[in-house]
């Protein structure tokens, strides 16, 4: 028979904690994961704001996140050999937050550990409900309706093969690493519902300790409906449950008071004063519990009794007018002042906060998105000016937005590319200030490892992806890294005999020129020469299609290996399952018209500026056949990529002055962003981006992310003009 859950639960808690030690041990090691920053993002959403850069003191030059060198984020002023003691830059990261997490423990040579520094972390994780959130995106004159990745249904499906179980081991080693990184001061709240909530209620007084348990907090997330009317035998479903833990007994709370009810102030509050027209009851004076509870007993004024305040004190009130005898013979009473009450003290039951209403200025079309004003309650409750938030689900970015404009600092994760474009619109739609945009390191890696185990080979990761595109490897004598593969006449249907050669390039670097020259340089003379080469790559220089066009060969093919490839081959079980369900697909690329510069006219006393013109001319997609679609949505977005290709960008961005290793915008725009135009099915396909002078060429780069999340550059240098 079966285990209950119950039963399961301690080997359950058990596992994650050795899960968790392991990533642990991890952090210190050589091979720790790390974090690649993609972007740094200095918002600028409004092409009309032409001296942005010189307004905000937000420069594009190497001064921001200098590689290698601490962020001068929080003093812009100060020159790279006098970083700030404590650098900070808020980061939005995509991929799997046991990673980043990982990542954030361990720190890099520009950025300390996290560990210990975290005052506040919530999240809200799937809730184990079987929904199946499927990303919808609406083009001109249709919606597509996109099914998640393997990766992204691990956020969006909420699909796990042994159900809660299941569930509950992907979330234990989280929250392990997540107490590793509060502070002590720390709290962490918990967004569930009712189908597992009770259960990793158990598992978090495991891993936190039962007596740092704070509350569970009701929050009503809807109106009163009736589920009975839709034939279901059970009472309407209308909160949800936030745990909130504190890492120790030593976390910073707040004191939140809600205001009175006017009821209330009619009743308790009947006195005006006649001169100042101020509203105030009368309070007892005297000591409750008298001697036992040390309270003084003296005389003043005619009354003997033990007393409330000290003697000292209630002299004080006297000459303040702050006694009163409402009748010869009476006792003294406090005059008690409405505005000086600061309100009820908050309570665990939050009716007061309404969800998001559909035409809600908040609102970003993200399934689970929540209220700002809970977020704002939860941070002002455990985190002062400066603290750091994090959120390890950011989904629609509540989290982030609300600790900006509150004041902190933060750092939010998510597994879902259309979560992270959400993040980024939302936070350079509000102005934020300056952040980065981070992705897990070597990610093929670390997935090859949960996968085949942590003593695999780069060739063995070849080895696979070579026979899940059809290629026989080939003799070892000729192929050391085991990198290379071999299609068959027969396999590709030519009585003429062609052969082709098959590199899978290694997840850990960039395929780009070197590797597209050797691979070609193989297929000439390696084995006597093949008739033709296909490279499989994983990640991509950004130049690449520019590459691909100057080399102009049409013997050579390069094509793009799935990003989930290794998250579906653990979900299937193996190759033999997963083998002619692969789709290895065409790269995706962007032109853009010649880039012209311009100095401009300024008054005498301002720094010289240049606007640098930029207009988009055409964005291949990448392979419709790559994109989780079924037949009808595949087929009408390749109606629209054959159309209006340039209506598939989401975002696109600029940065003036590229160093060829982070990309730093200093322009930015996106779908949805009207102060640019008035269309929010489509991006601006011109933008004019005003800079300081410079001397000499400038290296400029493009970048694109479109609706799926996929991203594609250019590079053009820009001479002087």
């Amino acid at each position: 028979m079966p285990k209950s859950l119950l039963e399961q639960l301690p080997d359950i808690v058990a596992n994650g904690r050795k899960q968790a030690e392991k990533i642990l041990e991890g952090i210190e090691s050589r091979h720790r994961v790390g974090l690649q920053t993609r972007e740094v993002v200095l918002p600028a959403r409004d092409t009309a704001v032409q001296d942005w850069v010189t307004q905000q003191n937000r420069t594009s030059q190497r001064e921001v996140f200098a590689p290698g060198q601490a962020s001068l984020i929080e003093n812009p002023q100060a020159t790279l050999g006098a970083a700030p003691e404590a650098p900070w830059a808020n980061r939005l990261i995509y991929g799997d937050n046991l990673l980043a997490m990982a990542a954030l423990l361990a720190g890099d040579e520009n950025t300390p550990s996290l560990r210990g520094k975290v005052d506040l972390i919530y999240i809200d994780p799937p809730f184990d409900s079987k929904a199946d959130y499927r990303t919808k995106v609406t083009l001109p004159g249709v919606e597509i309706e996109q099914k998640p990745t393997v990766i992204e249904q691990f956020a969006y499906s909420d699909t796990w093969s042994d159900g809660t179980a299941s569930y509950l081991a992907m979330i234990t080693p989280r929250l392990i690493l997540m107490r590793e990184l509060l502070a002590d001061t720390g709290s962490i709240y918990v967004h569930l519902d009712w189908h597992v909530g009770h259960y990793v209620k158990i598992v978090m007084d495991e891993v936190f300790g039962k007596d740092n348990f704070r509350n569970e907090i009701i929050w009503k997330r809807t109106a009163s409906h009736s589920d009975s009317g839709q034939g279901a035998q059970h009472l309407g479903r209308q909160h949800d449950v936030i745990y909130w833990f504190a890492k120790t007994e030593n976390a910073l709370v707040n004191p939140i008071y809600e205001p009175y009810s006017q009821e209330y102030i009619d009743s308790a509050y009947k006195h005006v004063e006649e001169r100042s027209g101020r509203k105030y009851q009368l309070d007892n004076t005297s000591g409750p519990g008298g001697a036992q509870k040390g309270n003084p007993y003296y005389e003043f004024m005619g009354v003997s009794k033990y007393w409330r305040y000290s003697k000292e004190r209630i002299e004080r009130l006297y000459k303040e007018g702050r006694l009163i005898k409402s009748k010869t013979g009476s006792d003294w009473r406090y005059k008690r002042y409405l505005d000086e009450m600061p309100g009820v003290p908050l309570q665990s039951l939050w009716l007061d906060i309404a969800p998001l209403q559909s035409q809600s200025a908040q609102r970003t079309n993200y399934a689970t998105q929540k209220p700002e004003r809970l977020l704002e309650r939860i941070i002002s409750i455990s985190t002062r000016e400066n603290s750091v938030v994090a959120d390890f689900n950011g989904g629609s970015g509540t989290t982030a937005s609300v600790a900006e404009k509150l004041g902190r600092r933060w750092v939010t994760t998510d597994l879902g590319k259309p979560a992270c474009m959400i993040m980024r619109k939302r936070l350079i739609d509000q102005e934020a200030k300056p952040f980065i945009y981070q992705a897990i390191g070597d990610y093929q890696v670390e997935a090859a490892k949960a996968t085949l185990g942590r003593d695999f080979r780069i060739g063995d990761l070849s080895q696979i992806v070579l026979s899940l595109y059809g290629a026989l490897p080939l003799p070892a004598d000729v192929n050391p890294q085991r990198n290379l593969g071999q299609i068959s006449a027969y396999a590709y249907g030519n009585s003429k005999g062609s052969k082709t050669l098959v590199l899978a390039d290694s997840p850990n670097k960039l395929t780009g020129m070197a590797t597209l020259k050797k691979a070609i340089a193989q297929r000439d003379n390696l084995m006597g020469g093949w008739d033709r080469v296909v490279v499989l790559g994983w990640n991509f220089e950004p130049s690449i299609g520019e590459t691909i066009t100057a080399l102009n060969d049409s013997r050579l093919e390069v094509l793009v290996i799935p990003p989930d490839l290794m998250d579906r081959l653990k979900k299937k079980g193996g190759i033999d399952k997963l083998r002619g369900q692969v789709r290895f697909s065409s790269l995706q690329y962007l032109t853009i018209e010649p880039i012209t510069r311009q100095v401009s006219a300024n008054a005498s006393d301002a720094p010289p500026t240049e606007t640098l013109n930029i207009k988009l001319k055409n964005y291949v997609l990448l392979s419709p056949e790559a994109i989780n679609l079924d037949d009808a949505n595949r087929q009408a977005l390749q109606q629209v990529a054959n159309k209006e290709p340039l209506a598939l960008i989401e975002y696109w961005a600029v940065d003036p002055d590229y160093d060829g290793k982070v990309f730093r915008s200093v322009w930015q725009d996106y779908r949805g962003n009207t102060a640019n135009d008035a269309d929010v099915l489509r991006v601006v396909t011109q933008a004019q981006v005003t800079v300081p002078v410079k001397r000499g060429p400038r290296k400029v780069c493009v970048r694109v992310v479109n609706v799926f999340g996929f991203e594609a550059e250019v590079v053009a240098t820009v001479e002087a003009s």
